[in-house]
């Protein structure tokens, strides 16, 4: 079962409470949603709360003279998931991290040539960086 964390200022507000939002697939039950938490963040659930959000209507056109319709994005299965006192998730801890540039000087040492690649390629290398 894949749960997402919502990202969101509410979620966050709810974070301060010990609360966390995530999406779930519509066929989840409160059991189901509590144990994949506690297996995926390895920490304690203490209550799970399930709403569904209906989809927005959205407006449709069949062509200029044809009478316009109405459809329904889909809806979604919200999980508001209460931890224990003292567990957390690294939600919204995750800060970017800041990869080192490359600068005009680092490409003087490459020798473009028509066909060849350069520098060769070595199978045994496993990290490349490109920029």
């Amino acid at each position: 079962m894949l749960i997402r964390p919502i990202q969101t200022e509410k979620a966050y507000r709810e974070q301060t409470k010990r609360g966390y939002m995530f999406i779930v697939p519509s066929d989840a039950s409160k059991q189901a949603v509590a144990k994949q938490v506690s297996e995926q963040f390895g920490v304690t659930v203490t209550s799970v709360r399930i709403t569904i959000r209906k989809g927005k209507a959205t407006k449709y056109s069949k062509g200029k003279h044809a009478y316009p319709g109405t459809t329904y994005r889909q809806d979604k299965k919200i999980a508001f998931v209460t931890l224990k006192d003292g567990d957390s998730t690294k939600i919204f801890d995750e800060e970017p991290v800041e990869e080192e540039k490359s600068s005009d000087n680092d490409l003087i040492g490459i020798n473009p040539s028509i066909g060849i690649l350069s520098p060769v390629f070595d199978k045994n290398k496993t990290k490349y960086v490109i920029y």
